[in-house]
Formats: C-alpha cells, structure tokens, sequence
C-alpha cells in the first residue's frame, strides 16, 4: 500500500501559507518523483484573514485530492489551530507559532519561534519559509535537497541566499528544540 501523507499549512492571510504549500507540492512532485496534490483556500480578505494549504504527498496514486487525516498541521495563529486541530490523526503532529497560546491537545505540539526568527532575518515576510524548514525538519516529508531547490525556484532572483537562510532557520529550530527535549 503506498504511503499517503497529509499537511496543512494554516495562518493570516499574509502569513504566505499558500506560497509555502506550492514550494512543498514542488518539492515533492519535481525533485522527489513522488506524488503531490495541492489545494488552497483563503478569506474574504486574503491579506488579513486567514488562508489555508493543502498539500497531499504519496509515493502512490492520490484516490482523494482532499485532506482529511493530517499529519502536520502547520499554524502561525490561533484561529488555524481551533479551526483545523480536530482535523490531525491522534498521531499527529501540529507545530505552532510559539507566540500562540498553549494549546492542550493528545496530539504532539511543538511550539516553535517562527515568526521572531523571521523578524530577526529582517523580513517578517519570510515567517512561511521559516515554516517550511520546519515542518520539513520534523516530518522529513520531502528531502532537504528537494525543499531548498524548490524554495530557490520560488523566490526573486538575487533572493535565493535569503529565502535559503530562512529555510535553515526553520531546520535549526527544529534541531534546538530537539536538543532541548534530550
């Protein structure tokens, strides 16, 4: 049976969540010949309210384009946590914005500082590609290869060193907070 993974990338509308599950879907289908389905959703207000991705990857065929049973869901507000959280398997895992409220759950919570590393990058902007090394560092859904060839297809020229910063950032996130559980 072939191996179906579910992620979902949740948060303001500037937040850039839907950039973040197009590079994901890139990753997998381009540079990881896997299977990968996308689908994206957002608010009235795109830029304020709220926005989702989807991101559906299988090394088999995709029978349901929709997620339903998520293994990662990835949120910078709280409104995507109470929206989405009874959406992960009990063994799933949600990594949150660590500016977030605790959030009591059975599923595993990380709570990491995604939007103040971006901060500290000088572009706030960039919190979805802090994101996505992130979710990619704890889920190892795509390779790493894979996430930084397709972050670099995604972004300006002249700003692929910037965008690669943030996407390490998101990896050393995950690093120190496995660190620091240890």
């Amino acid at each position: 049976m072939a191996e179906r993974k579910e992620v979902r990338l949740a948060g303001a509308g500037n937040h850039g969540m839907i950039e973040a599950g197009l590079i994901l879907q890139e990753a997998a289908a381009i540079y990881d010949d896997l299977n990968a389905h996308h689908v994206q959703s957002y608010g009235p207000e795109a830029r304020s309210n709220w926005s989702r991705s989807e991101v559906i990857i299988s090394d088999g065929d995709i029978d349901y384009p929709k997620a339903t049973q998520l293994d990662v869901l990835l949120a910078t507000t709280q409104e995507a946590v109470d929206r989405y959280v009874q959406d992960l398997r009990p063994e799933g895992t949600i990594i949150v914005d660590s500016e977030l409220e605790r959030l009591e759950a059975p599923q595993r919570v990380v709570a990491l500082p995604l939007s103040a590393t971006a901060e500290k990058l000088g572009r706030a902007q960039l919190v979805n590609v802090v994101a996505l090394g992130a979710v990619v560092g704890l889920s190892q859904i795509v390779t790493r290869t894979a996430i930084e060839a397709a972050v670099k297809d995604h972004v300006p020229r002249g700003g692929e060193e910037l965008h690669l910063q943030a996407l390490r950032a998101g990896f050393d996130l995950v690093s120190e907070a496995a660190s620091a559980s240890s």
